[in-house]
């Protein structure tokens, strides 16, 4: 009984490692759609940019407000590059957690898997000796007549 006692331990451990898995996929997948916000703003704000800039083509600049203008936009392109790199790297996270979340449920059931067939066993051999007892106790009183006739 108290292997089956030390299974039921391993099944709860399993389910616990599995809801910590699944809340880690969970934030994971939070702070990839953040950073996807992000990316999406940053593209959002260089095009809306480069459109202002765009229309003002038109009209004679100076070199200095276009050299800056380019500068900015240039930084803008590197944050928006890094920002790539960050979702990037969001994905994997997520992919990973993902993962380890399969690994989680399969172990889990694994674990249920033999824990029931630990308990159908433990059933089964409590059926025997019961049946066992039956058969002896009946054997008795079958041999007690037996023994008094002659």
């Amino acid at each position: 009984m108290s292997s089956l006692k030390a299974f039921e331990v391993a099944v709860d451990l399993a389910q616990r490692q599995r809801d910590a898995a699944r809340q880690a996929l969970k934030d994971a997948q939070g702070a990839r759609q953040a950073a996807q916000a992000q990316l999406s703003q940053l593209t959002g704000y260089a095009a809306e940019t480069q459109g202002r800039w765009g229309a003002k083509t038109g009209g004679a600049m100076q070199p200095e407000v276009m050299f800056h203008h380019y500068q900015f936009m240039g930084r803008l392109d590197h944050a928006i590059g890094l920002q790539n790199g960050v979702v990037s790297g969001q994905d994997a996270r997520v992919d990973r957690a993902r993962q380890a979340l399969l690994q989680a449920e399969l172990r889990l059931a694994s674990l249920r898997k033999v824990l029931e067939r630990r308990r159908t066993e433990l059933a089964l051999q409590q059926q025997r000796r019961d049946q066992k007892q039956t058969d002896e106790r009946a054997s008795l009183r079958v041999n007690r007549p037996q023994d008094q006739e002659h």
